[in-house]
């Protein structure tokens, strides 16, 4: 047998959301991986570089111990005390 169902819904009236209550989406985590890039200059590049360095780096660099550049310091310091 059908009996009637008779239940009253009951709806409340909600408070109007807040744009700072508002939720958004947690930004999605993206994996960090390490990234270890290596630059090789061919021989080339290298000889231009040294030819275009200056003096002040030259010199710095004989200070930290650089073989080449001691030895370019000291071809520099025989031509110039040749040429007075």
């Amino acid at each position: 047998m059908i009996s009637p169902v008779s239940s009253t819904a009951h709806v409340q009236a909600q408070t109007a959301v807040q744009p700072s209550q508002t939720r958004q989406p947690a930004p999605a985590a993206t994996p960090q991986t390490a990234v270890n890039d290596t630059v090789k200059i061919s021989n080339a590049a290298k000889i231009l570089q040294e030819a275009t360095e200056t003096q002040a780096q030259t010199t710095k660099e004989a200070g930290a111990g650089d073989l080449q550049a001691r030895a370019l310091l000291a071809r520099e310091a025989a031509a110039h005390g040749r040429s007075k």
